[in-house]
């Protein structure tokens, strides 16, 4: 005698997954990963030469700023609930130099943004402020270059140190060494405690890749660079290399690590934050925005779904908080946002 035929689906009738699928209140319910706006970091730009704020072609919806409209972003930022500014200076082009001395100026542009942004909001946010010489070269590198042309780690270093006292004099919370020198967290924790800014924290670009995705920043920043930045940056193949940085980074004092850019990286990003033992950041970098952009432009995808989906996996691989381009439109679009619709 025959059996009976088995009804196709679980073996077991207990066996549904799906029970957990059946609406937004129960999807929301058991969520494994969490975006909340205060893990949220923007990025903003301010320059010292406008007269009103100048669209940034590739990033649209992103601006330079001028001072002004620069304190009324980061007003509404902190409205919205976002957790944190990083804030990038935009020298005009005739105050660049080979050593980069407006970053270091303390009244070049980005020390009086953050001066500025202080003395506005006090303690309301964690206002970050990028340490690079990068913005502020005639030749757009990250350091001062040797006579050959090459980034000189060590007389780079001594630059950062300064950089770092300036911005803690200008009210940073924490200052952000993103330019992948050998050595650079130490010398940034040194100085900032010799200056009597043992409050201020460090966080350190951990695992900066030289990535493709950073041409629309180039862009933002009006950067000067002519050819790469390979012999400093992480080689894209390379994973088991960023465990050794992260290593170093820990050893030197770095109260936060991070991993650049986010989306081409999540499996380094997955290995950092099972390692560190500190906060881990990830920068979903100017490429990763435009790309979003640009297809949402042309109907290809859902941009308001994706940007959730995207800062959702740089979440779920293990980052604590995410600087984005889409912080402020995130923070409200998180208000009850279903991850899980159909399309």
């Amino acid at each position: 005698m025959t059996s009976p035929a088995r009804r196709s689906g679980p073996s077991r009738p207990y066996e549904r997954p799906r029970r957990l699928r059946t609406t937004p209140a129960v999807r929301r319910l058991v969520a494994e990963t969490r975006v909340h706006p205060a893990d949220l970091v923007l990025p903003v730009f301010v320059r010292d030469d406008l007269d009103a704020p100048r669209p940034v072609s590739s990033m649209p919806g992103v601006v330079q700023h001028t001072p002004d409209s620069l304190l009324r972003a980061a007003e509404e930022a902190v409205g919205a609930g976002v957790g944190g500014i990083m804030v990038f200076g935009v020298p005009a082009e005739e105050v660049k130099d080979a050593t980069g001395s407006c970053g270091t100026d303390p009244d070049g542009v980005l020390n009086r943004a953050l001066r500025s942004l202080r003395s506005a909001l006090g303690d309301r946010t964690v206002l970050m402020s990028d340490l690079c010489l990068d913005e502020f070269t005639d030749h757009g590198h990250c350091g001062v270059l040797d006579a050959r042309g090459r980034v000189d780690n060590d007389a780079t270093l001594e630059r950062y140190a300064d950089m770092a006292v300036q911005q803690a004099r200008a009210g940073a919370h924490v200052v952000a060494p993103s330019g992948m020198m050998d050595g650079q967290v130490r010398v940034v924790r040194e100085a900032l405690d010799a200056a009597g800014h043992e409050d201020v924290a460090v966080l350190a670009y951990t695992a900066k890749y030289a990535s493709a995705a950073y041409g629309p920043f180039r862009e933002a920043v009006g950067s000067s660079l002519r050819g790469d930045r390979a012999t400093y940056q992480q080689d894209p193949p390379n994973r088991t290399e960023s465990l050794r940085e992260l290593r170093l980074d820990l050893a030197e004092g770095a109260d936060m690590v991070m991993v650049k850019p986010a989306l081409p990286y999540l499996d380094v990003l997955s290995d950092v934050a099972a390692t560190a033992d500190v906060p881990v950041a990830a920068y979903q970098v100017s490429g990763e925005y435009a790309m979003i952009e640009a297809a949402a432009a042309r109907g290809w995808i859902d941009r308001d779904r994706m940007v959730l989906e995207t800062l959702t996996s740089i979440r779920r691989a293990g980052a604590s908080l995410v600087l984005t381009y889409h912080a402020v439109d995130a923070a409200r679009l998180l208000q009850g946002a279903d991850h899980g619709r159909d399309d």
